[in-house]
């Protein structure tokens, strides 16, 4: 999928000029262009083009588990593999965040990969190829790539706020340097974007893609695909829009957006080989090796998980061992520092879960920056769903390389059930309470639909009697709704972000958006440092970008809200 690459850098490095002025480790991989055996680019292929933009779209939300080459993922300050997906994750407590201050966490040396792969790779490749499929009529080649620009450069202002735009796109015209564009015209440019790529993908092309990853060149799916993605510009900007709420429905009456699984958008990794390239979900190689587990677990995504019988629990998580220290076993000084100590005041006046969970379901809370111990093959780590890991059956055996499911795991992007959830959250903005609980438990029932199948044909030897019954489905599925009608408005609010947060398991963009946008749920853990100074509501520019470029200044502090979110103050769990 990437034998073009040296192509795509030469390409992108003459459209785009100095968008990015690199420090001497980055320009080394840059100095291809100068090589006189490489691919020159006359000899480009669209198709080659293609598939480079469509993997490097979804390592912007995934990033690389094993530095790979063959990908424009070469650094940053994050070891599990950067991605927006891991820094939403981590941020809303879907996984372990650690760290205790903000500010130390999220520098602004840890956005290069982000970045380059952004505007070198995906925007670069993007401006490669279309002058050349323009030339031959390749309108569904354009389509996809504009329908990827489009959602790229809105989650690029979902992270960053205000970026370059309009002007990366005129290197070739002398601007070297491009400004900044407020993230509400990158919106409306992307809405114009999305418009385009819905007209071409229901014209007639000269020839197909040779390879659609996503949709195998079904264009009915892709459209349904683009209007789901204007329905999630319209829900961003609902609080600075007045106008979103009848966009989006219009959407909805057209039902022409995803409404049916099958339809969703998303990657399936084919697992087919562990380097150079790594084909498995990239939080798969991570965490599935000799040495066990590389990441730590949610204390408070496992503990709400498990406390309410959560039926999605063995998909997602996997217990190495069947009891953690301080819980059925005795504290352990060396594998669990923290079960020998008492817990903070902040989490003792909150009643939150600290340091041990009961069952095995071994992590660690929210802003913990404590060394690492021998616990790789003793933690709980990522099961089958969506990663391709292991379904936990108390088997309690350590992972390893090529355990489970090996790593055929799914990135989910634009999904049913989240439709459901969009719909959900409009209709609690509106005041339609009855419209509001129909939606959820809809969402719930694909969401858990959705992962019961995940496991068909791919961990073989999974002992699929621990699976959950109809009536602990059931069962659960009530207890949603009970909680929704007896809960106040913000029990409402709290029930239906919990389940957006378990459901959008895997994918962080959703649930940091959600967050910032609503405040909701109170009910996160809050970070083990009593002051973990300020969310963050924006990511910082890029150190190398702001160094470079003498038209874009870093931001004061990431607490600058992206334009969507006009909050007045951060989210109350810190």
């Amino acid at each position: 999928m990437k034998i073009m690459k040296n192509i795509n850098k030469f390409m992108a490095l003459s459209v785009m000029g100095l968008l990015l002025v690199f420090t001497s480790c980055e320009t080394t991989e840059l100095d291809i262009t100068s090589n006189p055996n490489a691919l020159t680019p006359n000899q480009a292929s669209v198709d080659f083009f293609l598939n480079s933009i469509q993997e490097d779209f979804i390592r912007q939300f995934e990033g690389d588990a094993d530095n790979d080459l063959n990908d424009n993922w070469q650094g940053g300050g994050n070891t599990t593999g950067d991605g927006f997906n891991e820094l939403g994750m981590e941020l809303t407590r879907i996984i372990n965040g650690a760290g205790r201050q903000y500010a130390s966490i999220y520098q602004d040396s840890d956005m290069d990969d982000e970045w380059i792969n952004a505007y070198l790779g995906i925007l670069g490749d993007i401006r490669a190829m279309t002058p050349l499929a323009e030339e031959a009529n390749q309108i569904h080649h354009i389509a996809i790539a504009q329908f990827i620009e489009a959602y790229l450069m809105v989650t690029m202002v979902d992270f960053f706020g205000d970026v370059p735009y309009s002007e990366v796109i005129q290197a070739a015209e002398g601007i070297l340097n491009p400004s900044v564009d407020s993230g509400a015209s990158i919106y409306d440019a992307s809405l114009l974007l999305i418009d385009e790529a819905i007209s071409n993908f229901n014209q007639s092309a000269a020839s197909e893609p040779t390879t659609d990853f996503y949709y195998a060149n079904d264009y009915t799916k892709w459209v349904r695909a683009a209007n789901t993605l204007k329905m999630k510009i319209y829900l961003q900007r609902r609080l600075v829009d007045s106008q979103a709420m009848a966009s989006f429905n219009a959407i909805v009456n057209s039902g022409n957006y995803i409404q049916d699984t099958a339809d969703d958008f998303e990657w399936n990794w084919p697992a087919t080989s562990a380097t150079q390239p790594d084909t498995r979900h990239p939080r798969y190689g991570i965490n599935y090796t000799a040495g066990g587990a590389g990441e730590y677990m949610s204390n408070w995504m496992m503990n709400l998980m498990d406390t309410t019988n959560d039926p999605r629990i063995r998909y997602y998580f996997y217990r190495q061992r069947p009891a953690v220290p301080g819980a059925e076993i005795d504290p352990n000084e060396e594998t669990l520092r923290c079960s020998l100590e008492t817990p903070p005041q902040h989490y003792v006046d909150g009643n939150f879960t600290f340091c041990w969970l009961d069952n095995g379901y071994w992590g660690r809370d929210h802003g913990n920056a404590t060394g690492i111990p021998p616990d790789g093959l003793l933690r709980a780590t990522w099961g089958v769903y969506p990663v391709g890991g292991q379904f936990d059956s108390d088997q309690f055996l350590p992972v390893g390389l090529g355990t489970g499911s090996g790593g055929n795991g799914v990135s989910s992007l634009l999904t049913a059930f989240n439709v459901d959830f969009m719909k959900a959250e409009m209709a609690m903005a509106n005041g339609d309470m009855a419209g509001a609980r129909t939606f959820l438990l809809a969402a719930f029932d694909r969401s858990m639909a959705k992962v019961q199948a995940f496991l068909v044909g791919r961990e073989g030897g999974a002992d699929t009697s621990f699976a959950p019954t109809t009536a602990e489905i059931t069962s659960y599925r009530n207890t949603i709704g009970t909680n929704f009608d007896n809960g106040d408005m913000n029990d409402k609010w709290n029930v239906l972000a919990e389940q957006y947060w378990i459901a959008h398991y895997g994918n962080g963009v959703e649930p940091y958006n959600f967050y910032r946008r609503n405040q909701f749920p109170v009910t996160l853990q809050p970070n083990l440092e009593p002051n973990p100074g300020e969310f963050v509501r924006s990511m910082y520019y890029p150190s190398n970008v702001v160094n470079n470029n003498p038209n874009i200044d870093q931001k004061a502090s990431h607490t600058i809200p992206v334009f969507w979110d006009n909050n007045a103050t951060n989210p109350i769990a810190n």
